[in-house]
């Protein structure tokens, strides 16, 4: 996809968007109002979002409100979910509580406490000053109880990083900026962050990152790394690199498929076949034979020249993620799989 595709995409709301506006909703029929047909809220940067009510109910002391979550056209895994904030007056300010298919954090190294509901900060914080809002226009108190549900979300979790990064029973409410920016890619890299963050809680001390399952399979086998080491960091080297940097946990082992460690070998920091691609004339110079400049795939390459080129394109990845990683105190290998998962070169064991 081009960058000109990209910048006619539409953007979408984040999942804490949502939330806060089906709080605001849900209070203006809980202080006195009638259900509204939409609510405005005020995302951190200033936006002013318009969203329509998908659900209403309304109970003793309680009233709750439902957004149905609109991603753009970005591929976001809870785009269509319904997002269900049910509020009730009680309690000291505004405590959080996990509803149906939201999850509670379970292993420190989050951005919230283990124990609570995985909502996250920024989220909290654009719901409580709609609590605060609210409160004052009804001339309320405002110590309010918030459950936030997602119908189906503990399926939906199963495709996402939560249970590697202990976030059992759901979802996360997530978004900085309440804003999704189609492609952006944010929310992995986010999530990488995350479980490096949760890995270092934990205190591990060796982490797996890899360029998809079959890499990350045999990396995890070979190092004998339990799941919550493993850094899926997809085409997102640099984004991982760049974080360990700062943040390092003390042995790393990168892994992935002959294709895209080629590319990392080459210097690439962006894996992805649109936005980064083979050198074939230099590793035709590095493998001393003219026809590989020639060839299309890093596959081919390897067909004719096995271990020897599998090797010397193994060492060559492991010096660019230690120029990436500068000073940090981090011992680091690498090790690239074939499509059926064997190991077929490791550098710096």
């Amino acid at each position: 996809m081009s960058e000109t595709d990209v910048k006619n995409l539409r953007r979408g709301w984040t999942t804490g968007a949502c939330a806060t506006a089906a709080v605001k909703a849900a209070l203006i029929r809980l202080w006195g109002g009638e259900f509204p047909a939409d609510v405005t809220i005020t995302l951190p940067r200033g936006e002013r979002p318009v969203f329509a009510l998908a659900h209403r109910g309304e109970g003793d002391g309680w009233s709750e409100a439902g957004i149905t979550k609109d991603a753009g056209d970005d591929p976001d895994v809870t785009h269509g979910a319904l997002i269900i904030a049910r509020v009730e007056v009680g309690g000291q300010g505004v405590q959080f509580f996990a509803g149906d298919g939201v999850g509670t954090v379970t292993r420190p190294g989050l951005p919230v406490a283990v124990g609570e509901p995985a909502i996250n900060p920024v989220p909290r914080q654009m719901m409580t000053s709609v609590v605060n809002e609210m409160a004052i226009r009804y001339a309320s108190q405002a110590n309010v109880k918030i459950t936030l549900s997602i119908p189906g979300g503990k399926a939906l979790a199963a495709k996402t990083w939560n249970p590697r990064l202990g976030i059992q029973g759901g979802l996360s409410v997530l978004g900085t900026t309440g804003i999704v920016r189609p492609f952006s890619c944010s929310a992995w890299i986010a999530s990488i962050h995350r479980g490096i963050d949760v890995a270092r809680a934990s205190g591990l001390n060796h982490v797996g990152a890899t360029t998809g399952a079959t890499s990350e399979a045999a990396v995890q086998a070979l190092c004998k790394l339990p799941d919550h080491a493993m850094l899926d960091m997809g085409d997102f080297a640099g984004g991982l690199l760049k974080y360990l940097r700062r943040n390092p946990v003390a042995h790393l082992s990168v892994g992935g498929g002959i294709g895209k460690l080629t590319k990392l070998a080459q210097g690439a920091v962006d894996l992805h076949s649109g936005r980064s691609q083979v050198d074939f004339k230099r590793l035709a110079g590095w493998l001393k034979d003219p026809e590989v400049s020639q060839m299309n795939t890093a596959l081919e390459a390897y067909e004719k020249h096995g271990e020897v080129m599998a090797g010397l394109v193994a060492e060559k990845a492991l010096e660019t993620v230690k120029k990436l990683l500068k000073d940090a105190p981090i011992t680091v290998d690498a090790v690239m799989i074939d499509r059926m998962g064997a190991v077929i070169a490791q550098a710096g064991f």
